[in-house]
């Protein structure tokens, strides 16, 4: 009996080592249903957990040998690069506004644009949350929008900033293509400038951060779109697909370990649905 166990014991675990070195074979490779690509998806899903260039790993200088003087040097200085603590990133949509003009300067909010802003503020409020920093686009309908939301909200207006690396613009070539849509100048113009706004406010903690942290932007929604997915490491080219309405929150989580999680996606459920827009309104007779 006992020979027998430890032949099938053996053989078992031979058979296991045979079926696993045989999935490391591309042709055997399981697809999902919903996917035609070539590459499995166990291999083109992997989290970059140093997406912010901010792994404690990465910045502390590797240990040069197992001596416990050396491997307390590591431990220490990986302990001190450590975040202890989680960043909320809060992104508002700026309300609805009338595209009459060809410069920024007349692009204001309309009356419903305004009551949009109040309603996301109220709401804001109501949520109770203590902000660390307020942001915003210094285009106009995002400053208007930031200026209502003020009102309602309890933030010192000496410390809100004006960011012009949050302005609107076309992050990247989307996919699917949209034909009639192709401002290939705008994404050289614009795209890097989204890219560096994207880096300079989405990272995890700094180790002496010592709570959780409230962060609030109001911006646009192409750039919102493209945060979603740079953050959450979606293709960057799905951002047109997404849709969020006018005056939207959208909540970002970014825990210690550099995971990001989303909350709110272009949340409006707190406005009343005849207020709920999403594109910009032809002419002054579509505005409340």
């Amino acid at each position: 009996m006992r020979k027998f166990t430890a032949f099938a014991c053996g053989t078992g675990a031979g058979l296991t080592a045979y079926y696993f070195q045989k999935l490391r074979d591309p042709q055997f490779a399981v697809h999902n249903s919903w996917t035609n690509s070539e590459t499995p998806v166990r291999e083109c899903a992997q989290w970059d957990s140093n997406w912010d260039f901010r792994n404690p790993k990465s910045l502390v200088k590797p240990q040069k040998n197992d001596l416990p003087q050396e491997q307390n040097r590591y431990n220490s200085e990986l302990e001190k690069s450590s975040p202890k603590y989680a960043r909320h990133i809060i992104l508002i949509r700026h309300g609805e506004y009338l595209d009459m003009g060809s410069s920024d300067e007349t692009h204001h909010l309309t009356d419903r644009g305004r009551l949009q802003a109040k309603y996301t503020g109220k709401r804001l409020h109501e949520l109770g949350i203590k902000w660390d920093k307020v942001i915003a686009s210094n285009m106009v309908r995002a400053q208007e929008t930031a200026d209502i939301i003020l009102n309602e909200i309890t933030y010192d207006r000496a410390k809100v900033k004006s960011c012009s690396f949050l302005r609107e613009g076309a992050p990247i070539p989307p996919q699917p293509p949209v034909g009639h849509w192709k401002p290939e100048a705008s994404f050289y113009r614009d795209g890097a400038r989204i890219e560096a706004a994207f880096r300079r406010y989405f990272h995890r903690a700094y180790p002496d951060q010592e709570k959780e942290s409230y962060t609030l932007i109001v911006g646009h929604g192409n750039v919102i779109r493209y945060f979603v997915c740079r953050a959450l490491q979606f293709p960057a080219e799905a951002w047109l697909r997404i849709n969020i309405n006018h005056a939207s929150i959208t909540w970002l989580t970014i825990s210690p370990s550099g995971n990001v999680s989303i909350k709110y996606l272009g949340d409006t459920g707190f406005m009343p649905a005849k207020h709920l827009t999403n594109r910009i309104p032809r002419d002054a007779k579509n505005v409340v």
